[in-house]
């Protein structure tokens, strides 16, 4: 774990968790190279414009959502994960030697209200980083377009192995989990490395595992996989601190934590207490972003185990609804989360993503960019600064 605070910049007092509404056009474009919304699993149809064209209308989107968030008045921009059907699968799907299939043994987890499952990661060969890695590419497109900090989202390594588990590692190529998770670490460590090297300086994990650990169905799952939920827990803390290790100092690594974010959708519910302690002291990440937008999220109790260096950035704008907490309701609950740390660890977010898949939250562009003007309101009002 890193000793005292670290000098860096962001997170920033308003910032982004990093999805956006996908404009009506790239959704369309998107359809027509045949890239399904969502999971890379979805039925696709057949292509009717080439790959090349849909790059073309996914810079020229990505260039409006720069100038959007610009124009907002945030200091940190994201490209929207305009290239991404899912915040997921795609980077998932990119990581040589691993497959994605259909749900299948004990993790059985729908989105609340649906049939929506999201499929399992296999790991049939040694694991690697093909060229452009995991968001270098999509780094090295968005950085010339703006003078703000541009934040790069990657998947948590988490989901290499606890929706699966050993079954869903090959025994022949891994034969010893310690090398697989070895390699895992280095993965994104070097990930980490050539994004630094590229000037990126703030990198954010998004981690629905740990926090989907807060609901007693998920740590029955975790049992049914022949795991104690604690040991879960230690096993997702190994991984995401392996992957983080020996980060330059410079460059800010958070960690998001959702229980479920897909056209207003969620999957899990619970406060933090089951998962806070180990939350704040095994994940080597330099702050937090953590969902407390509805009452499935629970009270701000759990932030006490926070250490001093932890930052935390509160998620209370919601993205699933067009509706938004009053500005008195959102001061209100940052004075309540700095009852348990200080004002000065704390910050304000979305809860999540606007579209963490292509299809999108059932919001509007108009309640998007209000969202995040009143997460800039507020912010200046609380610290002088967003």
């Amino acid at each position: 774990m890193s000793n005292g605070p670290r000098k860096i910049n962001p997170p920033f007092r308003a910032d982004v968790v990093g999805s956006l509404l996908r404009p009506p056009r790239l959704k369309e474009a998107r359809l027509k190279a045949g890239k399904a919304h969502g999971s890379p699993l979805r039925p696709k149809q057949a292509p009717e414009i080439s790959l090349e064209e849909l790059r073309k209308v996914e810079d020229d989107c990505i260039r409006a959502a720069v100038k959007f968030q610009e124009d907002v008045g945030l200091k940190v921009v994201t490209d929207g994960e305009f290239r991404r059907g899912s915040w997921a699968w795609d980077v998932v799907a990119a990581i040589e030697g691993v497959e994605l299939r259909a749900q299948e043994g004990p993790f059985q987890a729908a989105f609340e209200g649906t049939s929506q499952r999201s499929p399992i990661t296999y790991v049939e060969g040694k694991l690697g980083r093909k060229p452009g890695g995991l968001a270098i590419d999509d780094y090295k497109f968005t950085s010339p377009l703006t003078n703000r900090t541009v934040k790069v989202t990657v998947p948590s390594p988490t989901m290499l192995f606890v929706r699966g588990g050993r079954e869903a590692i090959s025994e022949s190529v891994y034969p010893d989990l310690d090398d697989f998770f070895s390699d895992v670490g280095q993965l994104y460590r070097d990930e980490i490395a050539e994004l630094a090297a590229a000037g990126c300086r703030y990198v954010q994990i998004d981690n629905v595992d740990t926090a989907l650990l807060c609901d007693p169905k998920f740590q029955d799952i975790a049992r049914n996989l022949g795991h104690d939920p604690q040991d879960m827990l230690d096993i997702q803390g190994r991984m995401v601190s392996e992957a983080t290790r020996g980060r330059p100092d410079d460059v800010a690594v958070s960690m998001h934590l959702c229980r479920g974010n897909s056209q207003g959708h969620w999957m899990a519910s619970g406060g933090y207490e089951y998962v806070a302690e180990g939350l704040f002291n095994k994940f080597d990440v330099d702050a937090f972003f953590m969902e407390f937008d509805t009452e499935r999220a629970g009270d701000f109790a759990p932030l006490r185990f926070a250490r001093p260096d932890s930052f935390v950035v509160l998620g209370l704008v919601t993205t699933k609804t067009p509706e938004n907490d009053d500005k008195a309701t959102l001061l209100r609950r940052i004075e309540d989360a700095a009852k348990y740390m200080p004002l000065e660890n704390l910050a304000l977010s979305p809860q999540c993503g606007f579209a963490s898949d292509s299809t999108g939250n059932p919001i509007t562009e108009d309640d998007q960019k209000r969202k995040l003007e009143l997460i800039l309101e507020v912010a200046e009002e609380v610290w002088g600064d967003a």
